[in-house]
């Protein structure tokens, strides 16, 4: 099992940018793979973006691409979140998942463990 804790969210205008973290703890965090979800009020849980165990492959949803970096660390035991260029609609409680699955995949029914989410204001 494994424990996650988000951090760096806050409030922030449009076209500034907030760096989130994610800290793992428990198994041997690099033997997972790992996702940033969101969820905006009124809305369903969306994939953001996902990171193979290694690093080298990512996925991104369309509507971050080239604004968001995901990134990890495994020596840190920390998944990152770069945002920029952040617009209103960013505005939600962001969430980094894990899954026990090696590759790349943005279903969130192949995350097994979720953090407890960080909110992002982004204001107009």
């Amino acid at each position: 099992q494994v424990r996650l804790v988000e951090s760096g969210g806050g409030l922030v205008q449009a076209g500034g940018s907030l760096r989130l973290s994610c800290a793992a703890s428990g198994r041997t965090f690099s033997s997972y793979s790992m996702g940033w979800f969101r969820q905006a009020p009124g809305k369903e849980r969306e994939i953001v973006t996902a990171i193979s165990w290694s690093g080298r492959s990512t996925y991104y949803a369309d509507f971050v691409k080239g604004r968001f970096t995901i990134s990890r660390d495994n020596a840190k035991n920390t998944l990152y979140l770069q945002m920029n260029s952040l617009e209103p609609e960013d505005t939600a409680v962001y969430y980094c998942a894990a899954s026990v699955l090696s590759s790349v995949t943005p279903a969130q029914t192949s995350y097994h463990y979720w953090g407890q989410g960080t909110q992002v204001t982004v204001s107009s």
